[in-house]
């Protein structure tokens, strides 16, 4: 694959499509916890959202609420969600945005491995070991493979930048010989 876009045009578009499709459940789920309180079932307001509830259930996070880490680790998660969800829509660092969309996946993935395999108080549905979580952590793992920054967005504009940088002092290196 010797071309500068080695995908077919229908290619480019599903993955970027992809990436732009999760930088908004990113962006979105951060400005709704920022901005909105949470919601019970019953639909009754209950309050801001705060990772104590998702902490208290995993066993393997117990430790920082014992620790009172607790507003630090929501208010992270809030503008980590904000700042992956802009970096995936507007593919500006894109590779770093994706990378922090899997590292934040992991997480919440391993806060709640899904083991029971019947329905859950919550879910939508009934899994077992493989979630929505784990589905859009594969996903964003598509989205580092192919590195869809190159394919469109602001990352390809820093790209074509650099590349001109870079001849550019090629040039004038050959110019002084």
């Amino acid at each position: 694959m010797t071309s500068e876009r080695p995908y077919s045009l229908g290619q480019q578009i599903v993955l970027v499509t992809l990436r732009t499709l999760i930088g908004w459940h990113f962006l979105y789920e951060g400005f709704y916890k920022i901005m909105l309180p949470a919601w019970s079932p019953q639909g009754v307001p209950v309050g801001r959202w705060t990772s104590a509830g998702y902490l208290q259930a995993a066993n393997l996070f117990r430790w920082m609420i014992d620790w009172g880490l607790t507003p630090w680790i929501d208010n992270i998660v809030k503008i980590s969600l904000l700042l992956i969800g802009f970096s995936l829509i507007l593919g500006l660092f894109t590779r770093a945005g994706a990378m922090g969309a899997l590292f934040l996946l992991a997480l919440f993935y391993l806060a709640s491995v899904p083991l029971a395999g019947t329905h859950q108080p919550g879910n939508e549905g009934a899994y077992l070991i493989v979630n929505k979580t784990l589905i859009e952590a594969a996903a964003v793992c598509v989205l580092l493979a192919f590195n869809t920054g190159a394919i469109a967005g602001f990352d390809l504009f820093l790209v074509k930048k650099k590349r001109d940088y870079e001849k550019d002092g090629k040039d004038e290196i050959y110019e002084k010989s």
